[in-house]
């Protein structure tokens, strides 16, 4: 929703692009918690005054503006979306401490394996493919391994609802659609990973998930024009 330049900002904003995984990840959460927000779309390969304001350190998004208060990094800012509104809707992490320990563990491995070969199956950094089809195929094979043990059996990593680590791997579930258009090989393989496939399909149809899931092929148009402006960029004398 756009707000009226009159009026006072909303309480809650969310400074991001639409088809990063990292700012779904924030949408996602407030949408679980049942908290309003006013989505700030970022453009293309031009930072907002805005963003650079709110996150001078890194310059990056995604940036959480909570009464005019900037928290920055996706993963802090799901601590502190689970903190800052405790009260409403259900928990993101894992109350066990055990629990919530393992599930950052297997977050921290999800970010750590997922993204640059997503990146180099989609075309936006030099490398492999069928290398980096090997390891998002590995990395998934131990998520799902996980996803047995941290399920116990349930529909989603939390248990019966979508928590932090379902919203973690959940926020490239659009990107394994996109690099499966552009490769026309499975990423998320039924065959080969099973239990992970079939939580795909509950997560992505989940009511906090469905309307910020972005589409495939949008997603492959999008990559398509970054690609080409990080080339012209590269190109100029």
């Amino acid at each position: 929703m756009a707000s009226d330049g009159g009026a006072a900002a909303p309480a809650v904003r969310v400074v991001g692009g639409w088809a990063s995984p990292f700012v779904m990840r924030v949408c996602v959460a407030l949408r679980l918690k049942g908290v309003a927000y006013e989505f700030l779309q970022e453009q293309l390969r031009k930072k907002s005054d805005l963003l650079l304001a709110s996150n001078p350190v890194h310059r990056k998004m995604p940036v959480l503006l909570h009464g005019g208060r900037p928290v920055c990094e996706s993963l802090v800012i799901l601590h502190y979306v689970d903190e800052a509104f405790a009260f409403a809707g259900p928990p993101i992490l894992p109350a066990d401490p055990y629990d919530r320990a393992v599930h950052r563990f297997w977050a921290d491995y999800a970010d750590a394996k997922l993204p640059t070969a997503l990146r180099t199956l989609r075309g936006m950094v030099n490398g492999d493919k069928a290398e980096a089809a090997e390891q998002v195929a590995a990395a998934l094979g131990r998520l799902d391994e996980a996803f047995a043990a941290c399920s116990k059996g349930r529909r989603f990593f939390a248990g019966d609802g979508v928590g932090f680590l379902d919203i973690v791997l959940g926020s490239y579930v659009g990107w394994f659609r996109a690099a499966e258009q552009i490769t026309g090989q499975p990423v998320l393989d039924e065959a080969r990973t099973p239990r992970l496939a079939a939580w795909a399909a509950r997560f992505c149809a989940h009511e906090a998930v469905a309307d910020v899931m972005p589409d495939a092929r949008r997603l492959v148009e999008f990559g398509e024009a970054l690609r080409s402006a990080l080339e012209a960029n590269a190109s100029r004398p």
